[in-house]
């Protein structure tokens, strides 16, 4: 799975990783409906650290097409909202 952070980059994720991601993006839904600003920047960071830490980095004049686009890590609660499907930024 092809993996944007918005204004970082593309990488590459085993669909292994999906669960994993899942979860943190299960949390970070609950936190935005909550209104935790506190913990939506921390699991927000948590997911895109996730991301970085198990993908592989695409070349920056790789254009893949993006199975998942993520906000970047300054995304307000606002913006991340209007990102948001009805399962969170992660289908599924």
């Amino acid at each position: 799975m092809i993996v944007r952070i918005m204004g970082e980059g593309q990488a590459k994720l085993a669909d292994s990783h999906f669960a994993e991601l899942n979860a943190l993006d299960d949390e970070l839904l609950a936190e935005m409906e909550a209104g935790d600003e506190e913990g939506f920047r921390r699991t927000l960071g948590s997911l895109l650290d996730a991301v970085r830490r198990l993908g592989t980095p695409l070349p920056d004049d790789a254009l893949e097409p993006s199975e998942l686009i993520l906000p970047a890590p300054d995304a307000s609660l606002d913006e991340v909202r209007q990102m948001l499907g009805d399962d969170g930024l992660i289908p599924g």
